[in-house]
């Protein structure tokens, strides 16, 4: 039998076609299955209609080994994922004994009544096999059709995934012949995707016909550029250091903007700069809101190293909370180098810290002037002696102005951090 190699993930229901309701099972799943080696080519959204439903696992075994379903398992008359699979592939439903017995007993344990629907909930299409699940009514169901695969999940993301674990990983991986992929990912600040790219594609693009192919891709956020190398394989060691190495030299030739090669944010990493200083940091903010302060509490630990801050949102803050002196803000305005060096020695003597971030701009989607439109923002950083202030001119809309400040502002702090003491 070959292995399957190819996979489909279709998220069934309706309410995924509003925008009041997401489908974040995909996401769990493809890592899932990439982690098997396994290509994830196609996703969908499919409403709870009989034809559409039908359609899309048409489709998707048309082109796919392994076909995942999501959601529609449920004892209502509009849950037709089973139904519809049985309609592809020509197979009666048949009522699983055990099943039926699991959901009856879920119900007298409870000391609730049972409605007549839940029973459809042990209907399996002929030559499946029921998947327990140990949090709710409905099994997931696996189907071998061929040399294809069919598996059909609970939508809730507490059953979908334990059942995946308990009772589809390793069943797939069996299925692999061993082909497993690993991953590195590198993170950089400060830099635009173009100029990234600019200076990788030379480094990776050999990668791709090389005796271990590596897959590279760049992923662009506000203010922060993902490289993310992969590579598959039944011998891991020698794809580990294909890895590795591949990720030396991108890290060397991007250097200092690289600050991970191993998953960790940003803010995780000034983290433990301060921490191995044995210093803290203090923060005030303007246009930010408090988002930096949030993601530094955000890492585990942080309260070694992060002290506090102040959302100086209103100039009268600034002035009460930050001592900012009041000519500042009458001679520059709010948004301001001068202002922002202010906020940032005012922070750093509020809070007696080593280190300081303040950052005040202008995000908009109104505010701006012609001298400083919106997407201007002042950052000043402060670590022991070194003291640097800059004016940005960020592009986007509000949301990305705001987490384009934060990555600035801790990316200036974090190359203080690494220059010698």
């Amino acid at each position: 039998m070959r292995p399957v190699t190819t996979a489909e993930i279709l998220a069934v229901g309706s309410e995924l076609l509003t925008p009041h309701r997401i489908d974040t099972n995909s996401l769990h799943l493809t890592d899932k299955l990439n982690a098997l080696g396994i290509d994830v080519r196609f996703k969908g959204v499919v409403g709870d209609d009989p034809d559409a439903l039908a359609g899309a696992f048409r489709t998707a075994l048309s082109r796919a080994d392994v076909v995942i379903s999501t959601g529609g398992l449920g004892p209502t008359a509009d849950d037709l994922t089973r139904e519809a699979v049985a309609v592809v592939l020509g197979r009666a439903l048949v009522r699983d004994a055990s099943v039926e017995a699991a959901i009856r007993r879920r119900f007298e344990q409870r000391r609730l009544h049972m409605p007549a629907g839940n029973l459809k909930q042990a209907d399996v299409p002929a030559g499946g096999k029921a998947l327990p699940n140990p949090n709710g009514t409905a099994p997931g169901i696996w189907i071998a059709h061929g040399e294809q695969i069919i598996v059909l999940l609970p939508g809730p993301p507490r059953e979908m995934r334990e059942i995946y674990t308990a009772h589809v990983a390793e069943r797939l991986h069996a299925r692999t012949g061993g082909r497993q992929v690993r991953r590195r990912m590198i993170r950089i600040a400060g830099r635009a995707e173009s100029h990234v790219d600019e200076i990788a594609a030379p480094i990776y693009t050999p990668w791709a016909s090389s005796s271990i192919p590596i897959e590279t891709s760049i992923l662009a956020s506000p203010g922060q550029i993902e490289l993310h190398l992969s590579a598959r394989g039944d011998d891991l060691p020698e794809i580990d250091r294909a890895l590795d190495a591949g990720v030396r030299s991108l890290a060397e030739a991007l250097a200092p903007a690289v600050f991970s090669v191993d998953g960790r944010s940003l803010e995780a990493v000034v983290g433990e700069l301060l921490h191995a200083r044995s210093w803290t940091l203090a923060v005030a903010e303007s246009c930010t809101g408090g988002l930096v302060g949030a993601r530094l509490t955000d890492v585990p630990g942080s309260s070694a190293w992060f002290a506090g801050g102040v959302i100086a949102y209103a100039n009268e803050s600034k002035l009460r909370d930050l001592d900012v002196d009041a000519a500042l803000l009458d001679r520059h305005g709010a948004v301001s180098e001068p202002v922002a060096d202010a906020m940032a020695d005012g922070v750093r003597v509020r809070f007696a810290t080593e280190a300081a971030i303040s950052i005040t701009g202008i995000a908009g989607p109104d505010g701006g002037t012609v001298d400083k439109p919106v997407g201007t923002v002042a950052i000043a950083m402060r670590a022991g002696q070194a003291r640097q202030v800059r004016t940005f001119r960020f592009a986007g809309d509000r949301q990305m102005v705001r987490q384009q400040s934060v990555i600035a502002a801790l990316e200036m702090l974090r190359q203080a951090l690494i220059a010698p003491l």
